[in-house]
């Protein structure tokens, strides 16, 4: 519980998130325009219980086999919540979810939204260390673990004595060991022994965090209050659902009544994981605030073949991906068609939308000239703010990383003035609108990256742009894997673009090693399309022929798969590592 003017942060005093709490108003978001008007606060738990009682009936969560309805979510999340609430937690308690995407998932982090707890999405990668890592620094007091995963909580939990409650839910396949957690319950256990806990009222400033791997150091939690981060997704969401933008929180309940009676709920699927920001939000928390239906598929990874045939089988209206490393995929799997030789019927798919890395032009057209009437939104942020959104659509020009800049953000110069349109000068990228309040248990972290400028409150995850004419952005890459070599400044995502529009590249990734000559030297790790051989001389050349020479690999070292993360980040250190060792 945020009481005011007291940090988020509890345990980390940190003295950044109370200056910031201390000047945002009570009960409103004056970022993103919202109003919090009405009897009923905009928070999540609050949102969802409201349109669980309009449309009970309606499909709210599917995974396999098993749908539960809006009703059946709603009850499950509450028996979760009660279960917290006996166990000893209760408001800004942490819980940690250590799962895949699933209805577990799902309903667990809506029981801890209902008791006013913060979820601590877990990324179900991590190993011993980072996982003891994560769950210490984030002072969890519960955790809800896949049996998959039982092995590594088995090996940190006794170096964990705040943990008050431990659940496990069964996902193992036939020939999988179980692992015994002492003391771990049985999620069904757990759902049939606690009658669902009773709605409370709640606060617009309650915490909600999201843990970011980022590009350097450890994982870091990024602190948002509910109120704005319900208000900034659903003023995101509601239009691209054909909805108009509530006034408050009390309206929107009727407005997904009316959608749903009228046969028009969304369904959606988030490809990537929900314990990361893209699929959690574009593909889960946004659509379900507008009363949608959301599919998780099966798969522990991406299977291209189970997305289509999931989007035929519930007439899905909308994916969620992470660029070309997820597009490309699809578009080989929807050429390669069923295996009785039919096409999949792609005709429910209203949008596609992208988050993360990069989503080139040729891939975007390549999927428009499959699927003609799909919109695709490709957002430019990450978990710390967002700053653009390009759109495709059949008959739009666009060009890859080009993006036009939400109202509120700007590009700063090192002296903190803004670029000029026009001029060419390269700045940093700031976020404005709901932004985070912090870092959790960093304040020295915290007062780099959400500052104060004129007045105005912005955050710079770290991103570089430059401002063309018309003021759209033009994106560089991350500031933090910015090449220097031979005193000149390359941003790799602008090589991997020039890599990867070469026939035949499949993927790439664009890494710094040192060199005597140039101080680091350009290179480019490199996947083929399978079955197909490339020449380093032709990559090079082509890249030459785009971009100014300096900014060309060095050299290319090629790999049958780029390292790259569940969620299709870049695992830049892994790709470098490769680089030196080849």
């Amino acid at each position: 519980m945020i009481e005011s003017g007291a940090s988020p942060n509890t345990a980390g005093n940190d003295a950044r998130s109370v200056q910031i709490a201390q000047q945002r108003p009570q009960g409103d978001d004056r970022h993103t325009g919202a109003v919090y008007g009405g009897t009923m606060e905009m928070h999540f738990a609050t949102v969802w219980e409201s349109i669980a009682d309009v449309i009970p009936d309606a499909p709210a969560i599917t995974t396999g086999d098993t749908t539960r309805t809006w009703a059946e979510y709603d009850d499950r999340g509450a028996r979760m919540a009660q279960a917290f609430t006996a166990a000893g937690l209760g408001p800004d308690s942490k819980v940690g979810l250590f799962m895949y995407n699933s209805n577990e998932y799902m309903e667990t982090h809506y029981g801890v939204f209902k008791m006013r707890g913060v979820a601590i999405n877990v990324n179900y990668r991590y190993l011993d260390e980072e996982l003891w890592y994560l769950l210490d620094n984030s002072d969890s007091e519960a955790i809800v673990f896949h049996a998959s995963l039982a092995d590594r909580v088995a090996r940190v939990v006794d170096r964990l004595p705040n943990l008050k409650l431990l659940i496990v839910v069964d996902d193992l396949l036939n020939g999988e060991e179980w692992v015994d957690v002492p003391g771990a319950q049985a999620y069904g256990d757990v759902i049939a022994a606690n009658e669902p806990m009773e709605r409370i009222e709640r606060r617009e400033d309650d915490t909600y965090m999201l843990y970011t791997g980022g590009t350097t150091g450890m994982p870091k939690g990024v602190m948002y209050a509910v109120g704005g981060s319900t208000a900034s997704l659903t003023a995101s969401g509601y239009p691209l659902l054909g909805m108009e933008l509530p006034e408050s929180a009390d309206q929107m309940a009727p407005m997904v009544k009316q959608l749903t009676d009228a046969g028009g709920q969304y369904t959606s699927i988030p490809c990537a994981p929900v314990m990361h920001g893209t699929g959690c939000w574009l593909g889960w928390f946004i659509p379900m605030l507008g009363g949608a239906h959301i599919v998780n598929l099966t798969a522990r990874s991406l299977r291209a073949h189970e997305v289509l045939e999931t989007v035929e089988r519930h007439g899905v209206n909308g994916l969620t991906i992470v660029g070309d490393s997820f597009a490309k995929p699809l578009i080989k799997a929807l050429d390669e068609g069923k295996p009785d030789g039919s096409m999949y019927d792609m005709s429910s798919i209203k949008m596609m939308n992208s988050s993360g890395v990069m989503w080139t032009t040729e891939v975007k057209q390549d999927l428009i000239d499959r699927i003609e009437q799909v919109i695709l939104i490709d957002a430019m942020g990450s978990t710390e703010g967002s700053m653009g959104t390009q759109i495709t659509a059949k008959g739009m020009p666009t060009e890859t990383a080009k993006f036009t800049k939400s109202p509120l953000a700007k590009v700063f110069n090192e002296d903190d003035e803004e670029v000029v349109p026009g001029s060419g000068e390269v700045g940093m990228v700031a976020a404005g609108g709901n932004i985070p309040l912090g870092y959790f248990k960093d304040p020295d972290k915290s007062a780099r990256t959400f500052r104060v400028i004129d007045g105005e409150h912005y955050s710079f995850p770290g991103d570089f742009a430059t401002v063309e004419a018309d003021g759209t952005l033009v994106l560089l890459g991350r500031g933090s894997q910015v090449i220097n070599t031979g005193g000149e400044k390359v941003f790799p995502e602008e090589v991997e673009e020039a890599v990867k529009r070469v026939e035949g590249v499949l993927d790439c990734l664009v890494v710094g090693i040192p060199d005597e000559k140039f101080g680091n030297a350009v290179t480019a790790v490199v996947s083929p399309s399978p079955g197909v051989s490339i020449e380093a001389a032709t990559i090079i050349a082509s890249v030459k022929s785009n971009l100014a020479s300096f900014k060309a690999p060095k050299t290319i070292v090629f790999v049958d798969q780029i390292p790259r993360a569940p969620n299709g980040k870049a695992n830049y250190k892994a790709a470098k590592q490769i680089a030196e060792a080849a």
